[in-house]
Order: structure tokens, then C-alpha cells, then sequence
């Protein structure tokens, strides 16, 4: 089975031949830094649902075009003419509340569909990776950056809180609390080194094609294990990320004991005995 087509305007969408299983997202308004505007994020949002039951694909890479920007977040002269236009203003305050949770919440829950992808996300960050940068590649399984990268939680330098995912998710990648109550508070930004030592990157490239590569690298030896397992490891990750460990356990259990029947234990423990690679069926 080939891959589905994904046309979208605002993201390229490849399956690079080198690395089966994998799919490489990339966000393609270089001429903005790949800021986003609304039309993007519903975008984001119907691709990773859909990537997310392909079974044509097992990992994911997402990246930036152009050399200048991962995304310099959101474009907040767009948004300065949409939802947070003066004339929006004169609408009657518990009804102008009303309109922008809403807007807040579907803007959270498309950024979340990355999250909530079955399939692991690797995000490979260059240049300036600003606001929403965090925002999506918290969402994201794991991140790399380039040695030039340029990390802000911003929001607090446009009047916001972040609203999107980064004050939530976060804490929870990093190591240190103050850290990120620093970060967010000042809005000064933070380089590869930084990142790396409190844990928010796992590697360093370079430049933006080795981390590319190295992205692509990471994705393809996820995709070369079994989908079974490893769409169920990050399930079991994510949730038990939020609650006690015994009710990780409980929930670990439930899940294996149907996950344990799959097909993919002996094949796994044949090829290892075969000193062979092993195949898995789609998923």
C-alpha cells in the first residue's frame, strides 16, 4: 500500500524513500518564518489525525522550511486583524469571553492532535523556534535543535500568558520548575546548550540538514520496530505522565493484555535468535 495523498497549502507533506514507515511534515510559509495564521493550525490538525491511522506510516519528523525559522510562532498581525481586532472589543464582554474560549480550545486541541497521534513525533527545530515553537514541539515525542536555534517562550512579550500547551506541558519535559517559570516569565531567549542541559533537546546538529538526517534517523529506527509495541509505549507514556504509578500500572496492564497477543513478540524473538531484521505487519 502507497502513501495516502496530503495536499495542504501551508505544509509539505514527504515519505522520503530512504526511511520506510516514516513521514516528513514540514511547515512551508518561509517567506513569514513560518508563522502561523488560523488556516495552518486546522491544517496541522487534519494531518496528524490522518498520519496518525495511516498505516503506511510508523514515525514522523516535523520541520520548518527555509533556513531562517522552525516557526517564529504566531503571526500576530494576523491575529491583530482576526480574533484580537479592536472592533472585536465592542462585543459584550461575557459574550467576547465566550467566543474566545472557544477559539482558545480549538486551537489547543489542534495543536494536541500532535500529542495525541498514535504514531512517535520527532521535531527538528532551526533558527528562530518562538511561542508556538514550544507550544508544538512539547506536544511532540522528542526534539532536536541546531547549534544556531533560538528558543523563546514569547507570550508574555505580547500581553498572554501562553495558552496553547507550554505552561502545561513544559514542566513536565524539563527537569527544573524555576527554569521554566524564568523562561516564560522574562521571555528571554535560550540556545541549543541551554536546552540541551535541562533537557528540553536530546541532540544537537550543526546545522539544519544534520538534523534533518538525524530526525530522520531517529524516526526510522522507531519505525523499524513493532508498531504494536511502539504505538503502545507512548500511549503508556503519556498517560501515565499525569497520575500516580499505580494507576499506570493498572492501566499498563489492561492494555498488554490484549497488546501481548500480537503476532510481533515471536517475530521480534525469532529475528533476534535469526540474527536477522524482523517485519511487522501494518497496523
Amino acid at each position: 500500500m502507497s502513501p495516502q495523498p496530503y495536499p495542504y497549502k501551508h505544509f509539505n507533506i514527504t515519505f522520503p524513500p530512504d526511511h520506510e514507515y516514516v513521514a516528513h511534515v514540514e511547515i512551508n510559509r518561509p517567506s513569514k518564518l513560518n508563522a502561523f495564521i488560523e488556516a495552518m493550525w486546522l491544517e496541522l490538525s487534519d494531518i496528524f489525525t490522518r498520519l496518525s491511522t495511516d498505516p503506511t506510516v510508523r514515525a514522523i519528523i516535523l520541520t520548518g522550511a527555509g533556513p531562517k525559522a522552525f516557526t517564529a510562532g504566531l503571526d500576530v498581525h494576523a491575529a491583530s486583524e482576526g480574533t484580537l481586532s479592536p472592533e472585536s472589543a465592542q462585543i459584550d464582554p461575557a459574550r467576547k469571553a465566550t467566543h474566545l474560549r472557544r477559539h482558545i480550545l480549538e486551537f489547543q486541541h489542534c495543536i494536541s492532535t500532535v500529542e495525541k497521534c498514535e504514531k512517535p513525533v520527532i521535531v527538528a527545530m532551526h533558527g528562530f523556534s518562538l511561542g508556538l515553537a514550544i507550544d508544538l514541539s512539547v506536544a511532540a515525542d522528542v526534539r532536536v535543535c541546531t547549534e544556531d536555534v533560538r528558543f523563546a517562550v514569547k507570550e508574555v512579550d505580547i500581553g498572554l500568558a501562553a495558552d496553547i500547551g507550554t505552561l502545561s506541558r513544559l514542566p513536565k519535559v524539563v527537569g527544573s520548575f524555576g527554569w521554566v517559570k524564568e523562561v516564560s516569565l522574562t521571555a528571554r531567549e535560550f540556545g541549543a546548550d541551554e536546552a540541551l542541559r535541562v533537557g528540553f533537546v536530546t541532540h544537537v546538529f550543526k546545522d539544519k540538514e544534520a538534523a534533518v538526517e538525524g530526525a530522520l534517523g531517529l524516526a526510522s529506527r522507531m519505525a523499524g520496530k513493532s508498531p504494536v509495541a511502539v504505538q503502545g509505549t507512548k500511549e503508556l507514556l503519556n498517560w501515565s505522565r499525569d497520575r500516580r504509578v499505580e494507576d499506570g500500572l493498572r492501566y499498563t496492564a489492561v492494555w498488554n493484555s490484549a497488546a501481548l497477543q500480537t503476532k510481533d513478540v515471536e517475530a521480534a524473538l525469532l529475528s533476534g535468535i535469526q540474527k536477522r531484521k524482523p517485519t511487522f505487519e501494518k497496523l
